[in-house]
């Protein structure tokens, strides 16, 4: 039977429980937020000595100094269907302070399975369940129209996020109302 773990790192946006299976980072969650470690159906037992987390740790020290760490320096494997692998896969290519729309990632899935158009809606819960956010990073998906809207850790830390990318957010709005606020 696999074993599964978690381990927790103090950040600048609050508490961050990590997920992994002993080989990958399967999760990371920030406190409070929506569908929090929804993916792992085991016990996770706490285990803050696996090298794995140690590593994972680093690139968010680095992370949180702005030094851009890269995605693939740590082994991922997010919990999830197909649809939702491949919206990750395109999270994963969105370069660190720069943003991109739901719409966006809708119609490159479109063209990648050669359909007419996909839904932004369909996009937006993959999004929102991305299992490993911050690291797959699901903050730098935006609506079309400029909206912050969609995070499942919350709108704040969405826009913290992308402060400490440098991401200009003048061209961007807090929704009055929408999903995961």
């Amino acid at each position: 039977m696999k074993m599964f773990y978690k381990t927790d790192y103090n950040s600048p946006i609050g508490i961050i429980t990590l997920g992994s299976d002993g080989e990958h980072i399967i999760g990371l969650w920030i406190k409070g937020q929506k569908y929090f470690a929804d993916t792992v159906k085991e016990e996770m037992h706490r285990n803050d000595g696996l090298a794995l987390f140690r590593q994972a740790k680093a690139w968010l020290d680095r992370y949180f100094q702005g030094k851009q760490p890269q995605i693939s320096e740590l082994p991922l494997a997010p919990i999830g269907g197909e649809f939702r692998q491949s919206v990750w896969k395109i999270l994963c290519e969105i370069p660190y302070g720069q943003v991109m729309t739901y719409g966006q990632i809708a119609k490159r899935i479109a063209e990648e399975r050669g359909l007419k158009q996909m839904s932004a809606q369909a996009v937006g819960g993959a999004v929102g369940h991305n299992p490993i956010s911050l690291i797959i990073p699901c903050h730098r998906v935006v609506g079309t129209n400029g909206s912050l809207t969609g995070y499942a850790g919350g709108l704040d830390k969405k826009i913290k996020l992308l402060e400490f990318e440098g991401v200009d957010l003048s061209t961007l709005y807090r929704p009055k109302r929408g999903t995961a606020l």
